[in-house]
């Protein structure tokens, strides 16, 4: 009688919860089946990519701003260092200013419930996301201030969008210093250098005022108005900062949390197929890291709910290590998120202890992860070298002309 092979198993075996000391002890030994251990996996493949020094990419869609929880969860994960560029929505970086208006500093959104009478909302004015509602006169505002935002001197040439994004972001970030409110999210990309990436621009209230400002220039309501977004640099752009995490830095890696899915999904992984497919370069690899928690079931036929084995397909993800290095999650990430960068912030701090009273040769002698996990909270800083990053691609462009006007010639 054949007996399948018992090597390689991992055997069920599970600690007591009020035996767990910490977050990760749960996490590795109190999530042993089903949506618990995907759960689980989760967490185990972003610590690893972490304590390899993978840099890692975030795509986030969702009302993260309205919510809150950018201050909650994933401004703390940006401080760490760990992050190269975040891939998002034009919505998410409007929504972002509300705090820092003067009119609305404080807590401006409130609970509501979810199957309320929405006509009656509708009357007194109050906006609903979700369970989340704030006052109309929030939009107007925010409306207002943007508007004036984008008629100053900075703004008055044609730019990337995340150029935009981080001139809104150094804006945004005056008005909560003045107010003494607490940092958003584009203010906090402003701060570190992290490229914010929007792949639908027009798809959100940013770009519906800068087109209120284009028509009134063009029905000779204002003058010399010029603000302009190049999607051509940007796309360029974001395949450049791809580029260098598989050919620049040491790791020669990059990993990716993609949060929910959409059109900041799709964007965050398109870079392989820019540079390897449409623009015939070498050595282009997709990520070695792919980690997703979304709430579409695989079976709608959705790039959103479409698993990391099949953006392999695609070239997405390196088809090498995929089996080993990705993983998806059916969940809202709003449940789980908390949770998941507690429990890694922890064991960074647990890192920085150990650094105190072991010293750095002993620390990474013992865990060679600590090092990943105590780069420096600096981070990469890739939009001030966004320019450079650029040149070099278009540089490997450049010396790819023969594949390049053969693929532009009718066959």
């Amino acid at each position: 009688m054949h007996h399948p092979s018992s090597a390689g198993r991992r055997r069920v075996r599970v600690r007591r919860v009020d035996e767990c000391r910490t977050l990760e002890d749960l996490f590795l030994n109190c999530l042993p089946a089903f949506g618990g251990a995907l759960l689980r996996r989760i967490y185990s493949l972003l610590d690893e990519a972490i304590g390899l020094e993978c840099p890692l990419t975030i795509s986030i869609s969702g009302p993260v701003t309205v919510s809150g929880q950018h201050q909650a969860w994933l401004i703390p994960l940006l401080e760490t260092g760990w992050v190269a560029y975040l891939s998002t929505t034009d919505a998410v970086c409007y929504h972002d200013g509300h705090r820092s208006l003067p009119q609305h500093s404080q807590d401006p959104v409130f609970e509501v419930p979810i199957f309320g009478d929405d006509a009656a909302l509708r009357d007194e004015g109050t906006i609903r996301v979700t369970d989340l509602g704030f006052a109309e006169q929030v939009l107007l505002d925010q409306d207002v201030h943007l508007s004036a935002l984008l008629q100053r001197p900075e703004f008055q040439k044609k730019m990337t969008g995340t150029e935009l994004r981080d001139l809104l972001g150094r804006c945004y970030g005056e008005q909560e210093r003045k107010l003494g409110v607490t940092p958003g999210l584009l203010s906090t990309c402003h701060r570190l250098a992290i490229p914010v990436l929007v792949g639908a621009p027009a798809d959100g209230s940013v770009f519906l005022n800068s087109m209120k400002l284009w028509a009134m220039r063009n029905a000779g309501l204002i003058e010399n108005h010029a603000f302009e977004l190049d999607l051509h640099a940007e796309v360029f752009e974001a395949c450049a900062y791809h580029r260098w995490g598989l050919l620049d830095h040491p790791v020669h890696k990059l990993a990716t949390l993609i949060l929910g899915g959409g059109v900041p999904k799709n964007y965050n992984l398109q870079p392989e197929p820019a540079l390897g497919q449409v623009l015939g370069l070498a050595d282009i690899r997709g990520y070695h890291f792919d980690v997703q928690i979304v709430s579409a079931p695989v079976t709608d036929g959705s790039l959103s709910s479409c698993p990391p084995a099949e953006a392999v397909t695609w070239g997405k993800v390196d088809k090498e290590s995929y089996q080993k290095t990705t993983e998806s999650l059916q969940a809202d990430y709003s449940m789980v998120m908390p949770f998941l960068v507690k429990a890694l912030l922890d064991k960074r701090t647990r890192f920085a202890g150990l650094l105190e009273s072991l010293g750095e040769e002993q620390l990474f002698g013992r865990h060679p992860e600590a090092r990943g996990y105590l780069r420096s909270p600096d981070g990469y800083r890739l939009f001030e070298k966004r320019e450079e990053l650029c040149r070099k691609l278009l540089g490997d462009v450049g010396q790819n002309r023969e594949w390049l006007l053969k693929s532009i010639a009718e066959r």
